[in-house]
C-alpha cells in the first residue's frame, strides 16, 4: 500500500542498478544527471570517450557511483558488454535508458540508402539490442525493471522537411515499446517511450538562435506548439523521473508526449 503521508517514495530508485545509452547526448546526460541525483548507480555508454568521462564527473558530483563504457549498442556484442559491465559491477540491472540515436535529414529521392540504414540503426537497431541484452537479465532477477525508449512526436506525425527515415525510425520504436510491454509485463517489466518535439541539442541549437532562424516566426515547429516555445532537455526530466520509478508500476506500453501540446492538435 501506498504510503500517502510520504508520496515522494514513489519516486525512490536509490540503489538501483540504471544503465544510460547514448549518455553524453542532451537526453542522455538529462537522464544520468537526473538518476545520480536520485541515488541510482550509473553504468552510462556513448562512444565519445572524453565527453564520457565529462558526463561522468558531474554525475559523481552529485555523490553517485558511475561506471563508464565506451562503446555504443552497433552490435549484439556491443549491447552484451554494456549490461555485462552494469551486472559485474552493480550486480543487476534494474532500468534501462535507450537515449542513443541520430537523424540525417534529406528528401527521400536525395538520401542515399546507406543513411537511411543509418538512421535506422541508430535508432531502432540500437534500442532493439539493448532491449535484447537487458531483457533476459530483467527477467531472470526476478524483481521486475524499468524500460525507457526515445520516440518522438515524429513518429506518429509526418514532416515534409527530409524526415522520411527518422518518422520510420521513431515509428518502428513506438512499435518496439508496446510489444515489448505485452512480451515482459509478466515479469513486471515496463516498457514505455517518450515523445519529445523538438528540444535543445547540439542538433538542434540553430533553431534557439534568432540570428539563425531570423525569429521565433520562422521555426515552423513553434507554430503547433500551443505553450509557445521549444523544448529544453530539463523539460524531460519529470516523465523521466516518473518512468524509472514505482510511481509508474501500473503503466506500461505507453508513447507518452512531452511536446508542450504539439501531439494535441
Amino acid at each position: 500500500m501506498t504510503d500517502f503521508h510520504k508520496p515522494l517514495d514513489l519516486f525512490n530508485v536509490k540503489g538501483r542498478s540504471a544503465v544510460v545509452t547514448g549518455a553524453t547526448g542532451a537526453l542522455g546526460r538529462t537522464a544520468t544527471l537526473l538518476l545520480a541525483n536520485m541515488g541510482a548507480n550509473l553504468s552510462i555508454a556513448a562512444g565519445s570517450e572524453s565527453d564520457l568521462e565529462e558526463v561522468a564527473d558531474e554525475a559523481r558530483k552529485a555523490g553517485a557511483e558511475v561506471l563508464t563504457v565506451n562503446r555504443r549498442p552497433e552490435k549484439i556484442s556491443d549491447a552484451e558488454a554494456i549490461v555485462a559491465a552494469a551486472v559485474d559491477r552493480f550486480g543487476g540491472v534494474d532500468v534501462l535508458i535507450v537515449a542513443s540515436g541520430t537523424n540525417i535529414p534529406k528528401m527521400i529521392d536525395e538520401m542515399p540508402t546507406e543513411e537511411w540504414e543509418d538512421v535506422m540503426d541508430a535508432n531502432v537497431r540500437g534500442s532493439w539490442l539493448m532491449c535484447k541484452a537487458a531483457g533476459p537479465r530483467m527477467i531472470s532477477q526476478g524483481r521486475g525493471g524499468k524500460v525507457v525508449l526515445i520516440s518522438s512526436v515524429r513518429g506518429r506525425h509526418g514532416s515534409p522537411l527530409g524526415y522520411s527515415a527518422y518518422c520510420t525510425s521513431k515509428a518502428a520504436v513506438d512499435g518496439l515499446t508496446r510489444s515489448l510491454a505485452l512480451e515482459w509485463g509478466k515479469h513486471k517489466i515496463n516498457v514505455n517511450a517518450i515523445g519529445p518535439t523538438v528540444f535543445r541539442s547540439k542538433l538542434t541549437a540553430w533553431l534557439f538562435d534568432d540570428e539563425k532562424t531570423g525569429g521565433p516566426a520562422n521555426v515552423p515547429a513553434l507554430k503547433r506548439i500551443p505553450l509557445g516555445r521549444l523544448g529544453e532537455p530539463e523539460d524531460l526530466s519529470g516523465i523521466l523521473a516518473f518512468l524509472v520509478s514505482p510511481a509508474s508500476d501500473f503503466c506500461t506500453g505507453q508513447v507518452i508526449y512531452v511536446d508542450g501540446g504539439y501531439s494535441a492538435g
